[in-house]
């Protein structure tokens, strides 16, 4: 009876211990949810050096080896992970799937730098040549899509196919201010969190003042990330026709942060893109909605001969 009663004080305790650091430190939780569900479906987390950093990445591959390669390039005040729904399922479909850290973000080193786009479009191009993919479908989220296109200009030897998901990288009138990106209260987080997503889920203010504190922690690179773009010299506005490459554009029709003309106006500027407009989406849309979005983007990479033009509404997933 004793020994069952020792049993129970020590299930009682490690579920009190559990829950004080969940309480304490719920994005860690998450986080290790997270790295566990990418290691389980056999997703290899990594680092290398490149450009002189030591980069951190994650790699997935078809069970059966080899697979297209694929670069999938991270948003603003964002890392790898934020790709998590889609890199096992891109992976199964036949593709190599390359997702670095860029440089100030995830697990990646944090140098004193301008973390400008050319700055993080390097990055890449660094990358790439140090896990030995010379040339590559690339595929960027928001300022990663901003990165991507970049790279397509500056090297159009490196980028086959080309996916930008609610895409920075054109001027627009902005409705918010620099330090959306990086709130002081919570009440900075749920505004946040309202912009990036049509469905914002109820936050507890434990977690909020967590989000809180990571962000802070990282706000002096997000700074300089945000002053650089909006300094506009790496602005593509004048040079989006001279993208050549296969282009599909994915867009949340409810993004409230880069609007849907956005999308529309990259759309125009480049001829042959494709343009896939997800309903009951946001700025999240590549996680939120990743399923459909994943059958569209490995119907864009696997089009023989490539898709050129047109524009395709999906409906909200219930």
């Amino acid at each position: 009876m004793k020994s069952a009663l020792r049993v129970v004080a020590v299930l009682v305790l490690l579920v009190v211990a559990a829950g004080l650091v969940f309480y304490r430190y719920p994005l860690w939780v998450a986080d290790q949810q997270t790295r566990l569900h990418l290691w389980r479906a056999g997703v290899k987390s990594d680092y290398i050096e490149a450009g002189g950093y030591r980069l951190h990445y994650f790699e997935a591959s078809p069970a059966s080896g080899g697979g297209t390669p694929l670069v999938l390039v991270h948003g603003l005040g964002a890392r790898g992970e934020d790709w998590s729904a889609m890199i096992p399922a891109l992976a199964a479909k036949g593709f190599h799937v390359y997702v670095p850290d860029l440089l100030g973000y995830g697990r990646s080193p944090k140098p004193d730098v301008d973390y400008s786009i050319s700055l993080e479009e390097q990055t890449v191009a660094n990358f790439m040549q140090s896990v030995h993919v010379p040339r590559a479908d690339v595929g960027g989220w928001s300022m990663g899509g901003w990165v991507a296109m970049k790279l397509a200009l500056d090297h159009p030897e490196m980028v086959d196919r080309l996916i930008v998901y609610d895409s920075a990288g054109l001027y627009f009138p902005a409705t918010f201010g620099p330090e959306l990106f990086t709130p002081t209260d919570p009440a900075g987080v749920r505004k946040l969190v309202a912009i990036l997503t049509p469905k914002p889920r109820v936050i507890p203010e434990f977690a909020a003042e967590a989000m809180v504190r990571k962000l802070q922690a990282n706000a002096w690179v997000v700074n300089r990330s945000t002053a650089s773009m909006i300094n506009g010299r790496d602005l593509l506005d004048f040079r989006l026709h001279n993208i050549l490459q296969p282009m599909l554009i994915v867009w949340g029709a409810q993004d409230e942060l880069i609007p849907l003309a956005s999308g529309e106006r990259i759309h125009k500027a480049v001829s042959q893109s494709v343009l896939n407009v997800f309903d009951g989406c946001g700025h999240l849309a590549p996680a939120e909605c990743a399923r459909p979005i994943v059958e569209s983007t490995v119907d864009f990479l696997k089009a023989e001969p490539p898709l050129q033009g047109g524009e395709k509404t999906f409906p909200a997933e219930h």
